[in-house]
């Protein structure tokens, strides 16, 4: 049995249009009947039905629901430190007081030093000055083109990590360009920062 609706289209609902969702002519509303179960709510905003669509947010009651997204968690920070060779031997090649005493180290193990709180210093420790860095690059094994504080990462209102070299004796370079002293540069997943004779920090951050 097919029904015509006011605007015209050919429906096999014989109460709605398949097409526009308009009333049939002469097709009564319907009611729950008495002593029925509780009335039918809308899927998205939890209104009552008294109609296919809802009269507060207009959801078609007869399409599906898309479930929304689930919310991105806190992104979890690390700097993961390792020895880089090609990087050694540019800092050789391109010359300096002590870089024919420097030797690339045999073994030197990757380490992985999270980032939390409010800063996260990178250097070597000092004993007389009583200061050891979050990130120390004086041991296992120490790079003597380092440091004592040779560059902070800082944390963010929104979650985010930036760079800042406060004047090291040998500068840092994010992705292969040099930083400015204290000049903050904004650190993303997969960020390399170079400094030292061979040392790689690559920035990682996971959800």
């Amino acid at each position: 049995m097919t029904a015509i609706c006011p605007q015209g289209h050919t429906s096999g609902d014989d109460e709605y249009c398949d097409t526009c969702g308009d009333r049939i002519a002469g097709a009564a509303p319907s009611s729950a009947p008495s002593g029925s179960s509780a009335p039918t709510l809308c899927p998205v905003c939890q209104e009552v039905l008294a109609d296919r669509y809802c009269e507060v947010c207009g959801h078609d009651s007869l399409a599906a629901v898309v479930p929304a997204a689930p919310a991105a968690g806190p992104v979890t920070w690390e700097a993961v430190v390792s020895a880089d060779r090609a990087y050694f031997e540019k800092v050789i090649a391109d010359g300096g007081p002590d870089a024919a005493a420097m030797m690339f180290p045999p073994y030197c193990p990757e380490r992985s030093f999270p980032l939390s709180g409010q800063q996260v210093r990178i250097g070597r420790a000092s004993r007389s000055r009583g200061t050891v860095p979050e990130i120390d690059l004086g041991s296992a094994p120490p790079d003597p083109g380092v440091s004592h504080l040779h560059a902070v990462l800082l944390g963010q209102d929104d979650g985010t990590w930036v760079l800042v070299d406060p004047g090291s004796a040998n500068g840092t370079q994010l992705n292969g360009r040099p930083v400015h002293e204290n000049t903050p540069e904004p650190v993303r997943d997969g960020d390399r920062i170079h400094l030292g004779a061979w040392t790689l920090i690559t920035i990682r951050g996971s959800a």
